[in-house]
């Protein structure tokens, strides 16, 4: 039984992935980060999950492009705030949920049948009420 004022217990040291384990998340990261990257540019494709995806499996793979996303201009923020408690700050609180309002809108005018809006809008709720349950960045 630890007592007060012990140092707390080593973390495990993890062994390092097999070379091919390693270059698949590689390829994964890339291949998650271009799909980031059309995310911020065509509307309605989610570029936070893929961005977080590709930081994940840079982390695991490559030091170095983990590096550079976490110090990239525009990816950098983000990422270094859900790292530090899994937080997203107000503003891309704000920003998905008018993106997602404007894409429901146009699902709900554009929808073949009632059903399939109802689902998409019903998941975009979902992952709203998702997002603005996460804490925001201290400071």
């Amino acid at each position: 039984m630890p007592i007060q004022g012990d140092p707390p217990p080593p973390r495990p040291v993890a062994r390092p992935l097999p070379r091919v384990a390693r270059w698949l998340l590689l390829a994964f990261a890339g291949l998650c980060l271009v799909l980031a990257v059309i995310g911020v540019i065509l509307p309605g494709m989610p570029a936070t999950v893929f961005l977080l995806m590709a930081a994940w499996a840079a982390a695991r793979s490559s030091p170095r492009l983990h590096a550079w996303l976490l110090g990239h201009r525009l990816f950098g923020p983000m990422l270094r705030d859900w790292e530090n408690g899994h937080c997203v700050s107000r503003r891309a609180k704000w920003s998905a949920a008018v993106a997602m309002t404007f894409c429901a809108v146009f699902l709900a005018w554009t929808a073949p049948r009632p059903w399939i809006a109802a689902v998409g809008i019903g998941c975009m709720a979902v992952v709203l009420v998702w997002l603005w349950r996460r804490p925001e960045p201290q400071g």
